[in-house]
């Protein structure tokens, strides 16, 4: 009954503010995946290494993120939906060409941009020199990308089948809670590397 409740509340919220409602359910799964990843790391630091302990910082970077790119995402789906439409008409069957196009439309072109964005906001948002930016990039987007294509095309292939227009970012933020998971792991063993390069660099001057 409350998880109807909720649905509810959510339907309601996502056709009244569309934008408002995608950016707080995105942005509140992208901070659980970080809350995720830094707990992972705090469980798995070696006994004679000190834990890191939270950032809160860091995961309202990720909340910031997933706010400003869901309604993005948003409208992306929505011109998946109208350019790829799965069936001309209700009683037809689903089309699993037009669900592939829609697929590879997503991986070849939205999933670049994503690690395009994230890369470069994460960066802005520490405060990084635009070396240490394009860094990132050389040493994550590649990676990242490869790692997106083998785990993503089935969850979205799920979604864009499976999931009704309103429903599609938060099950795609719920899938991402786990990708969160990934990217925050990876961007903070980058991190990590450009600050001991940095104090080293302090050390011989």
């Amino acid at each position: 009954m409350a998880t109807l409740s909720i649905a509810r509340a959510y339907q309601y919220a996502y056709h009244t503010y569309p934008n408002y409602t995608l950016a707080v359910t995105g942005g509140t799964l992208n901070a659980l995946g970080d809350i995720v990843a830094q707990i992972s790391q705090n469980i798995l630091v070696k006994n004679h290494e000190p834990r890191p302990g939270w950032d809160p910082a860091r995961t309202l970077r990720f909340f910031c993120l997933g706010s400003g790119m869901s309604p993005l995402l948003g409208r992306w789906n929505l011109f998946l939906e109208r350019r790829f439409p799965l069936r001309a008409w209700r009683i037809q069957p689903i089309s699993f060409r037009a669900l592939s196009k829609r697929v590879a439309a997503d991986q070849l072109i939205m999933a670049p941009i994503g690690l395009v964005m994230f890369i470069g906001s994460m960066g802005v948002m520490e405060c990084r020199s635009l070396r240490q930016i394009h860094e990132k990039y050389t040493d994550m987007f590649a990676p990242a990308l490869l790692t997106n294509w083998k785990v993503w095309p089935i969850a979205q292939m799920i979604n864009f089948r499976y999931m009704p227009l309103p429903y599609r970012i938060p099950f795609q933020s719920t899938c991402g809670v786990f990708w969160t998971l990934y990217l925050s792991m990876l961007n903070a063993k980058e991190d990590e590397r450009q600050d001991r390069e940095a104090a080293l660099k302090v050390t011989v001057r």
